[in-house]
């Protein structure tokens, strides 16, 4: 069983930058399938970016491409989310999650369906505001 916990959120003005945290623990990093969520007041929960396996492809859901980057630290079972030029339509409380379904070698693009993941943090929110 995988235990992921996030941090990092906060309030940020529009256009501002934020590193979100997750650290999961119960497998490494490159064993495993990490994903970021999010969850707007009143919208479904909406995949924004996932790595897997060898790390090699990184998908983004196309609100975020090209402002927010996810990397990791194998070393430090840490998976990060650089999130930058943040918009007001970004805030949401942003979840991390895990899925042991993974090895070093896999280069086959992860998913941003929620269903794929069966072990999620308890949320941080992070807020756009002027």
């Amino acid at each position: 069983q995988l235990h992921v916990v996030e941090s990092g959120g906060g309030l940020v003005q529009p256009g501002g930058s934020l590193r979100l945290s997750c650290v999961v623990s119960g497998r490494a990093l490159d064993y495993s399938t990490v994903g970021w969520f999010r969850q707007a007041p009143g919208k479904e929960r909406e995949g924004v970016s996932c790595i897997r396996g060898s790390g090699v492809n990184i998908n983004y859901a196309n609100s975020v491409r090209g402002r927010f980057t996810l990397s990791r630290d194998i070393a430090k079972s840490t998976v990060y989310l650089q999130m930058k030029n943040l918009k007001p339509e970004d805030t949401a409380v942003y979840y991390c999650a895990a899925a042991d379904n993974a090895h070093p070698w896999l280069e086959i693009m992860c998913a941003l369906g929620s269903t794929d993941y069966p072990y999620w943090g308890q949320g941080t929110q992070v807020t756009g505001s002027s």
